[in-house]
């Protein structure tokens, strides 16, 4: 499956999609880490269509806040431009999962030392050594503090942040949902029918969550509430959840513990 985001004019952006898509590193990386997430641990996916996700919201987030007036944290404090901005936050999103390769606990650190050196080699040459230090550091901090109760520095941080949380439709638990696996995370990802980013009546962006069951809440309120919360964006962003039509959807026949 080829990584794809809507680069638009970002023509450096272009570039690194196309070395992305021909990394064979990175694209086996991101199978390994389903291997530990889906097929080990019955987690939802955390691999390839995740990332994509991810990234599409991401830069989405970014490109609405950025068009209400909100600056990038590059832009104010190393004069970059928003187009190296949106490049942060969708290598961020491509990177940000690889330690769970090593393992789930504490990944997001594991995930540093390995974006370390792809950030670097998928910006070699397209940025003076200074330029490629500010932007492998920016990715690196939101890597690091995509993990819910981890401080946003940079308004970049707090975009991969809450990006992370968005993906969280029943279509990421149907492996370990379909496989029998039968937990919170599994169970309140199959609730979620649907995620739209919009623009805000009070605030620039309006996140609209659509669930066919009240489990869903788990994944509104615990995964990405309290991200959004500990984020940079969080005055930004409205959120409003309901169950669609007038009877829930049965989810489970019985569970046994």
């Amino acid at each position: 499956m080829a990584f794809q985001i809507p680069a638009g004019k970002n023509q450096l952006l272009r570039q690194v999609v196309a070395r992305i898509n021909e990394d064979e590193e990175l694209l086996q990386l991101w199978r390994c880490v389903n291997i530990n997430s889906v097929d080990r641990l019955g987690y939802p996916d955390h691999g390839p269509v995740h990332i994509k996700i991810v990234a599409n919201m991401a830069l989405k987030l970014l490109r609405m806040l950025a068009d209400a007036g909100i600056e990038m944290s590059v832009v104010a404090d190393y004069g970059l431009t928003r187009d190296d901005a949106e490049i942060v936050v969708v290598l961020a999103a491509c990177l940000h999962d690889l330690g769970i390769t090593v393992h789930r606990d504490d990944h997001e650190l594991y995930s540093v030392g390995l974006a370390n050196a792809k950030a670097k080699e998928l910006l070699d040459g397209l940025y003076d050594v200074s330029q490629r230090t500010m932007m492998v550091s920016e990715i690196l901090h939101a890597v690091s503090a995509h993990h819910w109760d981890r401080s946003c520095f940079t308004i970049e941080a707090g975009i991969v942040k809450v990006a992370d949380a968005l993906d969280m439709t029943r279509g990421r638990s149907r492996i370990p949902f379909e496989a029998g696996v039968t937990n919170i995370h599994s169970v309140s990802a199959a609730a979620v029918d649907r995620v739209r980013i919009l623009p805000g009546a009070e605030k620039p962006v309006r996140v609209e969550i659509t669930m066919s069951n009240s489990a869903g809440i788990f994944q509104v309120d615990e995964l990405l509430g309290r991200k959004l919360r500990n984020s940079s964006i969080s005055p930004f962003v409205e959120v409003v959840a309901h169950i669609e039509g007038e009877a829930e959807k049965r989810l489970i026949e019985f569970y046994t513990a």
